[in-house]
């Protein structure tokens, strides 16, 4: 059985919590054994590599040299990073050596949470978006900066919202992508503002698929575990 690690907190407006439960629930169903922690001692404390798939879900606050060099070591060795919205694309403004690793960091969201935008799908064969056809959203649409080696899956076009920024004129912005650290695999999905939008059916579709394909791979083995 592949094991997971989620951990959650920081700022309560994305209702870590709940997000969490939501997430960990689509991991169980996955037959992975989860864990699910409130502190970031977990990473320090633990030995990260022995999971196979770590899920960040802690919009901003600060991460200690000593928490984020074991996630690091442990992505980059080949425990999977897989997160959504500000869990994984808004953690540890401070920190560039993770927002290196996740591909990307939210600066913005024009119009707040009162926008309806497109999710338009790339690739309809391609297994991180399996299952899901284009789709609207109700919430909040991210702009990213984002890192031009990801792998983009799914879109959506700036601008709705009017804003100093429309002058540049249409962008398709990047809502799903991966990418390589070390021999990790990196999931990101920009929606999840709070619980219901996770609960869409599209959304955890998303989140079930970048899961497993984040997962570490049967064939890179485990710490303390290979051949299992």
């Amino acid at each position: 059985m592949m094991k997971a690690l989620i951990f959650q907190g920081g700022w309560e407006g994305h209702e870590p919590a709940q997000v969490a439960e939501i997430l960990a629930g689509i991991l169980r169903e996955e037959d992975f054994d989860v864990t699910v922690t409130d502190t970031l001692t977990t990473l320090e404390e633990e030995d990260l590599t022995a999971y196979d798939l770590i899920v960040p879900n802690w919009t901003q606050g600060s991460i200690t040299e000593e928490q984020l060099t074991p996630l690091l070591h442990a992505v980059e060795n080949g425990t999977g990073l897989a997160g959504l919205h500000g869990g994984l694309g808004d953690s540890f403004r401070m920190a560039t050596d993770y927002q290196f690793m996740a591909g990307g960091q939210w600066v913005a969201h024009p119009g707040n949470d009162l926008i309806k935008y497109k999710v338009t799908i790339k690739h309809s064969d391609d297994p991180l978006t399996e299952g899901v056809e284009d789709f609207y959203v109700e919430s909040e649409q991210y702009y990213m900066h984002v890192d031009p080696a990801v792998n983009v899956h799914a879109v959506t076009r700036f601008p709705v919202a009017d804003g100093p920024h429309t002058p540049n004129g249409p962008v398709d912005m990047p809502v799903v992508w991966t990418k390589k650290w070390g021999m990790g695999d990196v999931y990101y999905c920009s929606l999840g503002h709070v619980a219901n939008i996770v609960s869409m059916p599209e959304v955890m579709q998303l989140m079930r698929n970048g899961f497993k394909w984040a997962a570490r791979k049967n064939d890179q083995g485990r710490k303390g575990v290979e051949g299992e």
